[in-house]
């Protein structure tokens, strides 16, 4: 696929298909961050918390047990950061393939009401406006709905292994 046959797909879907390929490439760009965090950086995140934990004399007191669960705790928020960002985008695409679906539809009757249906080829350009949106909206999420249902798995089991880690005495 060109450019010009691109521009064409984009001007056919509207206004509301540049919001959702804007939405989609953010969507995208978050998930990438999240995959590049776990496969550079967590490992560290982990290796480090626990440390801080095994360094520790008391592991028995209640203040232990608070500094456990901070330290679980800021481990959990660094490897969740962008997770729930990421989640709305998916909810939002396919709202934003709806509002393309609508506006397209308004344009069809528009048409509809000047040339009193008469002309076929101007109602498929807003069929065309209206269903382009929604598709592009589903497959933006489902995308999505992919990554972050594996993230989550992700995200918990790391936490868990940081959590088995620190031992209580």
């Amino acid at each position: 696929m060109g450019f010009g046959e691109l521009q064409a797909f984009l001007d056919r879907g509207g206004p509301v298909l540049l919001v959702i390929m804007a939405t989609t490439f953010v969507m995208w760009a978050l998930i990438l961050e999240r995959l590049f965090y776990f496969r550079f950086a967590h490992k560290q995140v982990a290796a480090e918390a626990i440390a801080e934990w095994r360094s520790r004399s008391d592991r028995k007191s209640k203040l232990a047990h608070w500094v456990r669960e901070k330290l679980v705790s800021e481990v959990r928020a660094k490897a969740e950061q962008n997770v729930q960002l990421t989640k709305a985008m998916v909810a939002l695409a396919p709202l934003l393939g709806l509002l393309g679906t609508v506006t397209g539809m308004v344009a069809v009757f528009d048409i509809m009401a000047i040339t009193a249906g008469a002309d076929a080829k101007a109602m498929s350009a807003g069929v065309s406006r209206a269903t382009i949106p929604t598709m592009a909206g589903m497959v933006a999420s489902l995308s999505g709905i992919l990554f972050t249902s594996g993230m989550d798995r992700t995200v918990n089991r790391s936490v868990q292994r940081v959590e088995d880690s620190m031992e209580i005495d």
